[in-house]
């Protein structure tokens, strides 16, 4: 029936409907027919040019070019503010118009215009008002047929999903209500939909109302919160779906209103990562950015925003064609008219990489290539050095002498106090970034974090494999905890650690809190209907060679500060040896001569002391020194100053010779000085050391920052 009613049946009703509320208001005004005698000439002619002048004004605020079965609120204040002009138009018709021009003998009563205004408003809404109720009558009659469904959130986003549902039958999907922590939305009701009560309650209220589904619309809950809802349902046997995350609503992949089966980012979800994409533009936009490891996880990952960032030129260098193959026709066809340039090769091969940059000169450099499985790079030590050791080598040192202005090393929370070969590299990697930084006082940085989510080889597959197999999953140890980020998620943030170097640092991402394995694991094979040990089995493996049960974030001896942006924290480190390229030389060398592995263990802890064995129970020996926290300073920036030299005696034959980067902080002074004998001279109070130490003789000594 609806949808034969058009904008010209509209029009008729109001020709006809307010061509007679002048006259019902003269009669409301004068209580009966008294005014006819006196007014009748008057009321006539004030009816016949007020209807045009009406009408006119309907069609100048589009009252005929509106659906109005899907009528909102700002459609209602499109007809108050035409119901206000008309008011005005009239009064000035029937005032000052009509007795002005002679065709009236008085003018028409202030009151009768006013009634005639009301009457007028209350006209002209109620059809539309009648479409709209019903509207929503027939799709709350259409959508009655579906499974009852329970909304947890009683947001703007939960009000978008029940106004989905009652839109679209087909999603065969009736809303019955909600359920919400905020104490203020309970016992009222939202869209006509009860607010039943807290989240706690979703067990008795799913057995209460029947309920054959639950959406939970929090597109920004955290992890904790939407795992409470979905043990919750798993334990009624009801299935559960999700609005999107607000990062996938911020990209413009989906709408809020877009329904998906919960996945195991959801679980995990923690406070949206929040971006300020114009610095980054700024850094990249117009500039020629290589990328390498652009196959990877990582690395694609990269090269995608980059590409949304128009960058003059970017250049994908990988050692595998399938890969790089892969991406290359992913970004040509998402970004037509952008300059993408595959580069098969090794950074291995310093000759390669040489031509590579002195071919296409890139201004901004992404270093993402690197071995990373920790298990498989205990039994290929050599491969493990080279690749990660001698191949950031060989890209910084080019990235060095042709003149990149920005260079970002992607590390890993593995290589804090590693006890595997793989952490191990990279951390001599970070060392390699870092003296290149100071040697050529570039901005060169790297960013740790943790594991990702969905990539290659990463436990999320690997249990969804073994999963869709029939099991077991396989878990390593009960206790295993790592710190997990989305893959987009990292590499945003990297985008914004790549901003804010000065060049020098280390970016530690704040990955929120760490999550035990087999936590993911159980939520993966509920989130696939099954049931733990009935369907699937979970299973202990052990330990494997180069594991432990925790990542750390930081070292001991490393300075925390916060920066501008919350995700992102600046460590401060005082760990390269003075003698780094020497040792750097023997270990490479070692390496590609294939030497024995406990020779190359035994020449990666002269580089890195805080390299401990693998140990069977995932443990290692406690640091020395207090692990640091992040302090509660404001992100100030660091700015690079003249280099200073500090001395101070420590014991009785050690000198210790430092270069360092200050800082001015207005807030806090402090003398740097070494703190267990004092030192022989310090630095200004009201300058903090922030950047590196080195050492004249021996590596780096507690106490020293």
């Amino acid at each position: 029936m609806l949808t034969t009613v058009r904008n010209r049946h509209l029009l008729l009703s109001d020709v006809l409907l307010l061509s007679v509320t002048p006259f019902i208001a003269w009669t409301l005004r004068f209580e009966g027919a008294t005014w006819a005698a006196d007014y009748a000439n008057v009321a006539l002619v004030y009816a016949a040019l007020a209807l045009p002048l009406k009408l006119t004004v309907c069609f100048v605020f589009g009252l005929y070019g509106r659906l109005w079965p899907q009528a909102s609120i700002p459609d209602m204040v499109k007809i108050l503010q035409a119901g206000a002009v008309i008011t005005v138009t009239c009064l000035l018709l029937g005032i000052v118009a009509l007795p002005g021009a002679g065709l009236t003998a008085v003018r028409v009563p202030v009151s009768v215009v006013i009634l005639d205004s009301f009457l007028t408003l209350t006209a002209a809404a109620s059809p539309r008002m009648v479409i709209r109720m019903l509207a929503t009558w027939q799709q709350g009659r259409g959508s009655n047929t579906g499974r009852r469904a329970l909304i947890a959130g009683a947001g703007a986003a939960g009000q978008m999903i029940m106004k989905e549902m009652l839109t679209n039958p087909q999603l065969g999907l009736t809303p019955v209500g909600f359920v919400d922590d905020d104490l203020a939305k309970h016992n009222h009701r939202l869209g006509d939909l009860p607010i039943f009560g807290p989240l706690d309650d979703v067990p008795e209220i799913l057995r209460r109302e029947q309920i054959a589904e639950i959406i939970i619309a929090m597109p920004t809950a955290p992890g904790a919160v939407v795992r409470r809802v979905v043990r919750a349902a798993h334990e009624a046997n009801v299935p559960t779906r999700t609005a999107p995350g607000l990062f996938e609503i911020l990209s413009g992949r989906v709408s809020v209103s877009h329904l998906r089966k919960v996945e195991i980012q959801d679980l995990l979800r923690r406070d949206a990562v929040t971006t300020d994409l114009a610095p980054v533009r700024a850094l990249v936009g117009g500039r020629r950015v290589l990328v390498t490891g652009a196959g990877g996880s990582i690395g694609s990952e990269l090269a995608r925003q980059l590409a949304r960032l128009e960058p003059t030129q970017l250049l994908l260098l990988g050692n595998c064609e399938n890969e790089i193959f892969d991406i290359l026709n992913e970004l040509h066809e998402a970004h037509a008219g952008l300059a993408l340039t595959p580069i098969i090769g090794d950074v291995r091969d310093r000759t390669r990489v040489y031509s590579v940059f002195k071919l296409f000169g890139p201004q901004v450099v992404f270093h993402a290539a690197a071995h990373k499985h920790v298990p498989l790079m205990e039994e290929n030590v050599a491969d493990a050095v080279t690749n990660n050791v001698l191949g950031t080598r060989n890209v910084v040192d080019c990235a060095a002498e042709w003149d990149v202005d920005r260079f970002v090393f992607i590390s890993t929370d593995k290589a804090v106090r590693p006890t595997s070969v793989m952490g191990a590299t990279k951390r001599i990697a970070e060392m390699v970034v870092q003296h290149a930084a100071i040697r050529s006082r570039r901005n060169f940085v790297s960013v740790r974090f943790g594991n990702v989510l969905g990539s290659r080889g990463s436990v999320v597959p690997t249990f969804l494999r073994q999963i869709q197999s029939g099991g077991p999953v396989t878990v390593t140890h009960p206790e295993m905890r790592r710190f997990f980020m989305t893959i987009p998620e990292a590499v945003q943030l990297v985008l914004q650690a790549a901003v804010l170097g000065q060049g020098g640092e280390l970016f530690e991402l704040d990955m929120g809190e760490p999550v035990r394995i087999v936590d993911l694991a159980a939520d993966m094979i509920r989130l696939s209907g099954l049931e733990i040990g009935r369907d699937v089995e979970i299973r202990y493996t052990g330990i494997r060679p180069g594991e432990r049960l925790d990542e750390e974030r930081f070292f001991r001896g490393e300075e925390v500060v916060p920066t501008r942006h919350p995700k992102v924290l600046r460590a401060c480190s005082n760990h390269v040896p003075e003698d780094l390229g020497v040792a750097l030389r023997s270990l490479i060398d070692a390496a590609q001569e294939c030497r024995p592995d406990e020779e190359l263990r035994r020449l990666l802890r002269t580089l890195v002391p805080e390299f401990v064995r693998f140990r069977e129970d995932g443990h290692r020996p406690p640091p020395s020194a207090e692990i640091p926290r992040p302090t509660k300073r404001p992100a100030w920036h660091v700015r690079t100053a003249r280099p200073v030299v500090v001395e101070g005696r420590y014991g009785s034959d050690r000198r210790i010779t430092g270069r360092y980067a200050i800082a001015s902080f207005a807030t806090e002074r402090r003398a740097i000085g070494d703190r267990r004998s004092g030192a022989e001279e310090q630095v200004a109070a009201a300058d903090v050391v922030v950047a590196t130490t080195t050492i004249s003789r021996g590596q780096p000594q507690d106490g020293v920052t």
